[in-house]
């Protein structure tokens, strides 16, 4: 038995996320005063995403316990929804996104403790390419509007080179899609093994 509930685990999780996220905003920056605020950054929409992530994984858990020994097809079909929602969230934005950051430990811990059923490998990829072109477009919106990129360092690179890092951008989002891919199948590949392992009867 684990020493703490994954339950009680992940609302921990998602209350220092909550902590984080009021401690953020409160932070007197100019850069949070401008065109797009705090929503300019990466790190802040993966606080975000975290967040939300794990507040699905809560609601799941207060879900499932409600639902257990009911017998009510509705709530059971409501159930699957959740933890549909709460796998396509881990493996298209919680787990790619959350890489680039801190965050990461809290994502293997999730990972660990419960399974999670990654969509079709094409829908899944279809997904994160969208984020990353959608966010890529947003930081080029707001220069168009402001004549300053996010990222300094893009005011320095000529047009070719932006171009040669937004595309490997968003390949290193597919690639980081695709080891939460593996990495999940190992750990619970893994985990199989070692229950039917002892399953096994020993012999005298």
């Amino acid at each position: 038995m684990a020493l703490v509930p994954c339950q009680v685990l992940r609302v921990a999780i998602l209350l220092s996320y909550c902590s984080i996220l009021c401690n953020y905003k409160a932070i007197e920056m100019p850069s949070h005063q401008t065109y797009g605020g705090s929503w300019k950054f990466l790190t802040f929409i993966d606080l975000v995403i975290q967040a939300v992530f794990f507040g699905i994984c809560v609601l799941t858990d207060l879900s499932s316990l409600l639902t257990r020994g009911s017998g009510n097809q509705e709530q059971e079909r409501q159930l699957k929804k959740l933890i549909s929602l709460r796998d396509w969230m881990l493996a298209v934005l919680a787990f790619p996104v959350g890489v680039h950051t801190t965050v990461l430990p809290f994502i293997l811990i999730e990972m660990r403790t419960s399974h999670h059923a990654y969509p079709s490998r094409s829908s899944g990829l279809a997904a994160i390419c969208t984020f990353s072109v959608g966010y890529i477009l947003w930081v080029c919106w707001i220069h168009h509007v402001t004549g300053m990129w996010v990222y300094p360092f893009l005011e320095h690179i000529g047009p070719g080179a932006r171009i040669v890092f937004f595309g490997s951008t968003t390949i290193l989002m597919n690639f980081l899609y695709l080891l939460g891919e593996v990495l999940n199948s190992y750990i619970w590949d893994t985990q199989r093994s070692m229950e039917e392992e002892k399953e096994k009867p020993k012999l005298e």
